[in-house]
């Protein structure tokens, strides 16, 4: 298999080592067909968007020791579902999308020209 790539063409590159994000928690938001939730969209987090999250039921800031996840804060980069994201944008908080770091596939669903209007 060739190499992943990212919206603007080139080589997917890591979204966050520190806290570990992807769908395999190596770092990427790579693209793996047992991923449902398509986790493709690197964005760095905002106070807006986590609180977004969670009347979506989907607590992002709470740390979970149980799974190892210490929880998320603002300015931390996570790897997001793509339809969350999009979800967000509808509500006009979808947080900053870091470009070289979000799937190509994510194209399929997002236009590039929406992903640059709201890029870090």
């Amino acid at each position: 298999m060739g190499e992943e790539r990212n919206v603007l063409g080139g080589p997917l590159l890591a979204c966050s080592y520190a806290p570990l994000t992807g769908f395999h928690r190596d770092g990427c938001c790579a693209f793996d067909l047992r991923d449902q939730g398509l986790h493709l969209v690197c964005a760095r987090l905002t106070r807006e968007f986590l609180d977004f999250s969670v009347e979506r039921g989907n607590d992002l800031s709470t740390p979970r020791p149980e799974l190892r996840f210490k929880g998320l804060a603002a300015g931390d980069r996570w790897c997001l579902c793509t339809a969350r994201w999009l979800e967000a944008l509808e509500a006009g908080v979808a947080p900053p999308v870091v470009l070289a770091s979000t799937h190509e596939a994510v194209l399929q669903i997002v236009s590039l020209d929406v992903l640059k209007r709201h890029a870090a």
